[in-house]
């Protein structure tokens, strides 16, 4: 099978790459696993100052793969390994981001977008909950952004996922003109003085998962294996609309 995650090594930045068309970067037993293995081997490597994931086509990760979903526990390990790399973890964002896909950006030190990405929580919809995400999630997003996008599903743009928190930055045309300066002040600062403020920075997302992971992680394998979930799962790939829509 070919890989899944790409890894790209120049000046000192190592770009992981989301590469599983076929399921839109849906968070798959093998692309959690693949990408953890990526982010190990970049943690190791002195030649690496920063991470930068990014994504092939128009969906950087649609969440989880709904028809072979990863263990919620392999995925709270995903989330914990991010924001506990002791390098930045970067996410280049150029088009949709749905569900699980948010939780990676949560975790992401700083997180960049083009102006065609598109997010939404859509868990509610399918009888789910943004459970496990909202660790990593709730303390970077304004409060009330983050009530209102976690229960309604709505879709919005780039800028306001800037003006909620959800994104450092979102370049009007080319987000990698945007990420120019970002990534030459990474360059510049020493290993040591990276780690230790990312743990300053990250601290919140930390605790958070610490904390709240192993009930989380529970609450989200229950709401998967519950009859709501079934349905509202069975209606998305039905194209229609789940029983309790009105």
């Amino acid at each position: 099978m070919a890989p899944l995650v790409h890894a790209a090594q120049a000046t000192g930045i190592t770009t992981l790459t989301l590469d599983s068309p076929a399921n839109r970067n849906a968070l798959s037993a093998d692309l959690v696993g693949e990408l953890r293995a990526a982010l190990a081997a970049a943690g190791a490597d002195p030649a690496a100052r920063a991470v930068l994931l990014t994504h092939t086509g128009t969906t950087f990760c649609a969440g989880a793969d709904l028809k072979s979903p990863c263990d919620p526990a392999d995925f709270l390990a995903l989330l914990r390994e991010i924001a506990e790399l002791p390098k930045p973890v970067l996410a280049r964002v150029t088009g949709h981001v749905r569900a699980g896909g948010l939780g990676l950006l949560g975790a992401c030190d700083i997180t960049a977008a083009g102006p065609k990405s598109s997010y939404a929580f859509t868990e509610t919809h399918l009888g789910l909950a943004p459970a496990v995400i909202s660790m990593p999630l709730l303390p970077r997003l304004e409060p009330r952004a983050a009530a209102r996008y976690f229960l309604t599903a709505e879709p919005f743009g780039a800028a306001e996922a800037a003006r909620i928190g959800l994104l450092t930055l979102h370049a009007e045309e080319d987000v990698d003109k945007a990420l120019e300066p970002v990534l030459a002040g990474l360059r510049k600062a020493s290993p040591q003085g990276l780690a230790a403020t990312k743990a300053l920075t990250a601290a919140a997302v930390r605790e958070a998962l610490d904390r709240d992971g192993a009930r989380l992680t529970e609450l989200s394998a229950a709401l998967f294996a519950s009859d709501e979930a079934r349905e509202g799962i069975t209606a998305r790939f039905e194209r229609r609309d789940p029983s309790w829509s009105l």
